[in-house]
């Protein structure tokens, strides 16, 4: 006799699960940014907003949870006020950093301090090939 197989049910991934504690929710953020994507940005608000709790964070914010969850929509463009008052609220500070290295030089020169952390920075050539 043979067993039949039962197929097995896949559960949608809900980053809000992982969101648990202060530094997690910083590195999620923080990757975000990263990315340049605004979209995903009110993606990741979002589920950050879901794992504190919906409600709490939009009486922070200063916003109705309706007005909340309307604001962080896949499509909607909400305006930049309302998007720091709600990562406020989330205890998270959006920051800016200068853009002087490439993301190839600085991995290389992360790469270099973890070989030897004495190590002199690579040297950048701006963009420029110079040949012999």
């Amino acid at each position: 006799m043979s067993e039949v197989a039962v197929p097995r049910k896949l559960v949608a991934f809900d980053a809000a699960r992982y969101l648990n504690d202060d530094e997690a929710i910083a590195e999620y953020m923080t990757a975000v940014l990263e990315t340049d994507d605004a979209d995903l940005l009110l993606l990741a608000l979002g589920d950050v907003a879901r794992a504190k709790g919906m409600a709490q964070v939009a009486k922070d914010a200063g916003l109705g949870r309706e007005s909340l969850y309307k604001a962080l929509a896949p499509g909607a463009k909400p305006r930049f006020d309302t998007v720091v008052k709600v990562a406020k609220a989330l205890g998270v500070r959006l920051a800016a950093q200068p853009l002087t290295q490439t993301a190839a030089s600085q991995s290389d020169s992360s790469l270099q301090r973890t070989l030897d952390p004495s190590a002199r920075p690579l040297p950048r050539s701006h963009g420029r090939v110079k040949c012999r």
